[in-house]
């Protein structure tokens, strides 16, 4: 068996906001292990800015891993607990080869006709009018589960999308879901979130920055809208430091994405952890590739929450990956009728 890496750019059709900043592209690495002419693809989804890995050294552990893995295989995992990405696509291409090189992850969840999973539509930040035709564009396509991101642009023009929506659809026909990656201070969330509740908002993700334990539970006591931890689980490596944040904060929902938290057994972790304490939890990607989106998506498909997944970003790139999946107000869609095409990692 021959392992290797590639780096690869994705380029989003429409630049993506976020409370962050805007986004042109997406660096991906690519884990490519082969053998007997089949190939096997994990993807290391390294998110500048925000991965816990995101540090010096990446590109060295990756060559270090491939040069490794052929032989020591899932025996190597037990040493990238602090490499939560690497983690990630080498559990993915282990699995890959496990189940005969196919991208088919987790057989159990493909029947003859494929698999779909209930998905949110998804609004990035921009300008009002811009925010406002996606809305109005999900809206239309019948999408039951709206998430917009928001903290970067006057708050009053936010509440303003926010009652458009209600005005035409009551919370049982529309869900609201609404995301701020961190970018409230602690009393200034406070008075949003009393504010938001006006508007039967199924659940804010992130409102503060993380990191801030007990800011974060006491506004979670305080809350009238259901609070959802992201970028607060990055970084969080091991089962004392997940049990610790969990009876700390007590938030919940828990918003997992595989890539940022460590994999598979991680996310699984997670799941009993908040499960323990009465909350919930949803699967969402992290803006790979369609070849990191399908290992998730066969995962979630395991069995998801009640919620709507998170997994409608397959679309956003001019250079994806062709792929088995479509993507509707109905959820993510896995096609046996579709191949896939790696011709782009050449």
């Amino acid at each position: 068996m021959n392992c290797y890496f590639k780096k690869y750019t994705l380029q989003f059709y429409k630049p993506g906001g976020t409370s962050r900043g805007v986004l042109l592209s997406k660096d991906s690495y690519f884990i490519i292990c082969e053998e007997d002419g089949k190939k096997a693809y994990g993807e290391c989804n390294l998110f500048t800015g925000l991965s816990y890995d995101d540090r010096a050294g990446y590109d060295g552990k990756l060559k270090e891993v491939c040069k490794r893995l052929p032989l020591e295989k899932e025996k190597i995992l037990s040493e990238l607990s602090e490499w939560p990405s690497i983690y990630f696509g080498v559990e993915m291409v282990l699995k890959d080869i496990e189940n005969g090189y196919r991208q088919i992850i987790f057989p159990q969840v493909i029947n003859e006709h494929g698999f779909s999973i209930p998905i949110n539509g998804l609004i990035w930040m921009g300008e009002r009018q811009e925010m406002m035709a996606q809305v109005v564009s999900k809206l239309e396509a019948g999408y039951k589960s709206i998430k917009l991101k928001i903290g970067a642009i006057d708050f009053e023009t936010e509440l303003e999308l926010i009652r458009f929506i209600r005005k035409q659809f009551n919370a049982n026909d529309v869900e609201i879901r609404l995301d701020a990656n961190g970018a409230f201070g602690l009393n200034e969330a406070i008075e949003k979130l009393k504010r938001l509740s006006d508007y039967d908002i199924s659940y804010l993700e992130q409102p503060i920055k993380a990191g801030q334990w007990e800011q974060m539970a006491a506004l979670i006591e305080k809350s009238p809208i259901k609070i959802a931890l992201d970028e607060e689980l990055i970084g969080v490596t091991n089962t004392e430091q997940r049990q610790a944040l969990v009876k700390t904060i007590l938030p919940q929902l828990l918003i997992l994405k595989p890539a940022l938290v460590g994999g598979f057994a991680a996310a699984d972790e997670w799941k009993r952890l908040i499960e323990e304490k009465g909350g919930s939890w949803v699967i969402t990607s992290a803006l790979e590739s369609n070849i990191g989106l399908n290992v998730i998506a066969q995962y979630t498909a395991l069995g998801w929450s009640g919620y709507a997944q998170g997994l409608g970003t397959g679309q956003l790139y001019t250079n994806n990956f062709p792929s088995p999946y479509t993507v509707d107000a109905q959820g993510l869609h896995y096609h046996t009728n579709r191949n896939w095409d790696f011709s782009l990692l050449l």
